[in-house]
């Protein structure tokens, strides 16, 4: 039987053995601003840059980086949410020669004090904004950590000419530089040519820490630039749908999560498309942008797209201009894809990948075969196999449950100063374990079962919460669910749901909801538990994030024990 049975189900002109690009990641700017110099790149707060006028403010960043001290072996983080500040300090660090380090907003002081000396961090890139600025200020002088260049919304009342910037250049004083004295300068920098884009570093990018402190992903030029071509390859179909320099995309995943850094700006980037910058996800505001402003693309998680459809009057809306519409991060209910699709006309396409692969891993064509619950083929040059989940040496045959495990020039080069963490996801044979159950059906369609460490164990049967979670969806008055196991004496344990309901949804009780499920679900899949919440935990992505509900359930069963 063939390796890649997917290579049959590529749309055609798309191929998978497509030739990649694999080339510095600052070139991308450098080839937008030759084709697109003219076509604007970026919006924000009523204003906007052009490809030409963002080419240009990044090389002054590059030149006050390198005023700074930095060049290849320096790490420069951004510490930054949706604004133009992280688009000219992402590639003016990349042109300086250096290597960005993304943090985010959201991290705890434990988590930003980690990863500050974790990565060597030297310089590092904030706003002056009360959450944030006092964060780092409390870090300068830890581990490298010696210069903070801070900027503020005020940079932004010229932009994109920044007015005021002078040519005095970036000068540390006191460990604390202005983001516009940064830019200060001529733009004239030293370019540091990248002998090998596929070992050379561009962005430490940390893993969310779901299990003890994270992980810095090694996510070289290569890599980013591989998922960036991997991205437009499996775009092409005929007709055209995308087109370079005329589309325009609303940009509200958070630029420092891997997600949104490659399938967002660096594939708008290539594309020459605009970028319409939200700091956040505000409902009103993201439905009145995608009518008002023709958005051609959205990218979203499926809380996002969740809360989209729950949005009343969004029916009305004049949202014909959107072509294309994603979803990652998080698997996608299959009851959501098809409510999207019937009220905005626009296919709702998930794809699976996480930090290490850059994040590309699959994608679902844009035309031809669409099966339900599927998140689509592998992208190009990207090998999937499927290793045994109680004994990974081994792979499962095609159509069997096992743990995805992918090759290809999308995946990171390891975990930083941390070998034995890479020796532990890497197989014999060179591919990345990720920690993704799924099958592949003979077309090469994936189908993600659930997440390894989330499989529960209740009497001694598998028990995958993302399928309990499926099931739930159904439900007319469920508007988001996450499944946890919680301890039972008897089984081991036990499926417990936790519920937002639909807006004016009646609240019910475990007896009918199992009354529903009845026919949907075994009855060694069974909910025993249930709890309504207003919202669930999520991530700085929108993702749900289970391990603050694990945490919730083991306090009360500790407050439980004392008390008694």
């Amino acid at each position: 039987m063939s390796e890649t049975p997917w290579i049959a189900s590529y749309p055609a002109p798309a191929r998978w053995d497509a030739p990649l690009d694999l080339g510095p990641v600052q070139a991308l700017l450098d080839d937008a601003a030759e084709r697109f110099g003219d076509r604007p790149a970026v919006e924000f707060m009523g204003k906007r840059a052009t490809y030409g006028q963002l080419h240009a403010l990044a090389n002054r960043a590059a030149k006050g980086f390198q005023q700074l001290g930095v060049g290849p072996g320096v790490h420069v983080g951004l510490y930054l949410p949706n604004t133009p500040h992280y688009l000219v300090a992402f590639f003016g660090v990349l042109k300086a020669g250096g290597t960005v380090v993304n943090y985010s907003p959201l991290d705890a002081a434990q988590v930003l004090a980690h990863k500050v000396v974790d990565s060597e961090t030297s310089v590092l890139v904030t706003l002056d904004v009360p959450t944030l600025l006092p964060q780092m200020e409390a870090l300068l002088g830890t581990g490298r950590f010696t210069t903070l260049v801070v900027g503020g919304l005020a940079d932004l009342a010229a932009f994109p000419a920044y007015a005021d910037v002078g040519t005095g250049g970036a000068v540390s004083q006191e460990g604390r530089v202005p983001f516009q004295a940064l830019l200060a300068n001529d733009g004239a920098y030293q370019p540091h040519p990248i002998g090998d884009p596929s070992a050379t570093i561009a962005v430490l990018q940390y893993t969310g820490g779901t299990t003890g402190l994270p992980k810095g992903a090694m996510l070289t030029h290569a890599n980013l630039t591989a998922a960036t071509s991997q991205f437009m390859e499996t775009t092409k179909v005929e007709p055209p749908v995308l087109v370079p320099g005329e589309e325009r995309t609303l940009l509200v995943l958070p630029l420092f999560h891997i997600y949104s850094l490659t399938a967002c700006m660096l594939l708008c980037v290539r594309l020459g498309a605009e970028m319409i910058l939200h700091t956040r996800f505000d409902l009103e505001a993201v439905v009145n942008d995608l009518a008002a402003k023709h958005v051609t693309i959205f990218l979203g998680v499926p809380t996002m797209f969740t809360a989209l459809l729950a949005y009343p009057g969004l029916a009305e809306l004049d949202l014909t201009s959107m072509k294309y519409a994603g979803s990652g991060g998080a698997p996608l209910p299959l009851e959501v894809q098809h409510r999207f699709r019937a009220v905005t006309g626009c296919e709702l396409n998930e794809g699976w990948g996480m930090t290490e692969t850059s994040p590309s891993g699959t994608f679902y064509p844009m035309h031809g075969k669409r099966k339900a619950g599927s998140c689509g083929i592998p992208v190009p040059q990207a090998m999937l196999k499927f290793a045994s989940v109680t004994d990974p040496a081994t792979y499962v045959p095609l159509g069997e449950r096992g743990e995805i495990c992918i090759k290809g020039p999308n995946v990171m080069k390891g975990y930083w100063h941390n070998p034995q963490a890479t020796a532990d996801v890497m197989t014999a044979d060179g591919f990345l374990r990720t920690g993704d159950v799924a099958y592949m059906d003979a077309d090469g369609y994936v189908f993600i079962v659930d997440r390894i460490k989330d499989m529960l164990l209740c009497g001694g049967y598998n028990v995958y919460p993302r399928n309990i979670e499926e099931a739930i969806y159904t439900h007319p008055g469920v508007a988001e669910v996450s499944v946890i196991g919680i301890p039972d004496e008897y089984r081991g344990q036990s499926p417990k749901a936790f519920i937002a309901l639909r807006s004016g949804a009646a609240p019910f009780t475990i007896d009918e909801l199992k009354e529903f499920l009845k026919d949907k679900l075994g009855k060694h899949e069974m909910v025993q538990v249930i709890e309504f919440r207003e919202s669930l935990p999520k991530t700085a992505v929108g993702k749900i994030l289970k391990t603050a509900l694990y945490e919730e359930e083991a306090q009360r069963r500790a407050a439980a024990t004392a008390g008694v």
